[in-house]
């Protein structure tokens, strides 16, 4: 992309009042970007309010700054491995899927490995999204049902926030072999010249080297409440289908998931405890149709009838099911439970129960829970 095309692009997104919406009239108005600005105000008035016309015959607030800022970053990545790119509606490498939303943005900002891939990636994508706070066996789920999604050759799209995206996002590059092309893409609510949440930094770099990390807001953004749920319409639209992990009933992940079912993709939820307030979000989308998903191969059976995982795919998500758990683990059921609840159940005293409860810990088939419960993993 070119300076000048870049400015047009640039002057129309930042054009205060006009949003996605009034800038796809303009532009199937006028053309491109260079033609709607040279329409007079009249002209403009036909597809637009007069107050978004006048603003539109006037150079945004700190337009030259942001311009020269956009076209420092985008240089700065030249011979570098991890390249960065402005994709417009005009462009080829638009996804397709993304246009035949309600919503599509005039923009996208995409840095990382390769990205005419987004192109193809909603045929070979699947998004999986969940709790920030979840609980234990939910972030090892996520870890686990990645790393195996990616090694049959599925990209993983998730949104780099705290908990279950950013656990999909460490399985997918664990498990996607070399060559792949796309381990995981990363859709975000900032600008791309900043990573939130920051202790994400290096994660985000490893997504950048063997991934696609991609935000529709200009560079600068903050982490702005409100652009979190906007940017879940972009997750669903660039997958085949999305995995819910973990949920509580009023959260994003359902927001992604209804707009997954608006766009006809596939919906997947795994259930979970009936006593844990992160899995009734997963439940109500059973309840509603969602597939219930106990292995990676449910998924990979319902976007492909018929076909088998690679053996080092399924090996990462099934448990040894004939293996019957012994000792404490035995006891410990699923569930959360408590220290006087195990008590009961096994007739020890809490000083051998905490031995026993830390020496799993440390094993990593037990994790303490809030509220002073315990819980078996996918290990226990």
């Amino acid at each position: 992309m070119e300076r000048d095309e870049l400015a047009g692009w640039l002057r129309l997104a930042l054009t205060p009042g006009v949003g996605d919406g009034t800038a796809r009239r303009l532009l199937a108005a006028f053309g491109l970007p260079d033609a709607v600005f040279g329409q007079s105000q009249a002209a403009l008035e036909q597809v637009c309010s007069a107050a978004q016309a006048k603003a539109l015959t006037a150079v945004p607030p700190d337009f030259e700054g942001a311009l020269a800022r956009t076209w420092q970053w985008l240089r700065e990545a030249d011979g570098t491995p991890v390249a960065r790119a402005i994709v417009t509606l005009a462009d080829a490498a638009y996804p397709p899927d993304l246009l035949q939303t309600a919503d599509p943005p005039v923009m996208l900002y995409v840095m990382g490995r390769s990205h005419p891939a987004l192109t193809r990636l909603a045929e070979q994508a699947i998004a999986i999204v969940g709790s920030r706070n979840p609980t234990p066996q939910g972030a090892i789920d996520a870890r686990l049902f990645a790393r195996s999604l990616a090694a049959s050759g599925l990209t993983v799209v998730s949104g780099m926030a705290l908990g279950v995206d950013g656990a999909a996002h460490d399985g997918a590059l664990d498990g996607a072999p070399p060559e792949m092309e796309l381990a995981t893409v990363a859709v975000v609510g900032t600008g791309l010249d900043r990573v939130y949440p920051a202790r994400h930094r290096e994660l985000a770099h490893r997504i950048a080297q063997r991934g696609l990390i991609v935000s529709e807001f200009p560079l600068g953004t903050p982490p702005l409440n409100q652009n979190f749920p906007k940017r879940n319409r972009l997750i669903a639209a660039l997958s085949r289908g999305t995995l819910v992990v973990e949920a509580a009933l009023a959260s994003g992940s359902l927001i992604t998931a209804r707009l997954a079912v608006e766009q006809g993709k596939e919906v997947f939820a795994i259930p979970g405890s009936i006593h844990s307030p992160q899995s009734r979000g997963c439940h109500a989308l059973i309840r509603q149709g969602a597939k219930l998903v106990e292995s990676v191969q449910d998924i990979f059976e319902e976007l492909q009838p018929g076909a088998g995982l690679h053996d080092s795919a399924l090996a990462a998500d099934t448990d040894d099911e004939d293996a019957a758990p012994h000792g404490l683990l035995a006891h410990m059921g699923h569930d959360p439970v408590s220290l006087d609840a195990l008590g009961a159940r096994t007739g020890q005293s809490a000083a051998d129960l905490q031995v026993a409860l830390l020496e799993l810990e440390l094993d990593g088939q037990v994790a303490r829970l809030p509220g002073g419960l315990f819980q078996r993993t996918a290990r226990g």
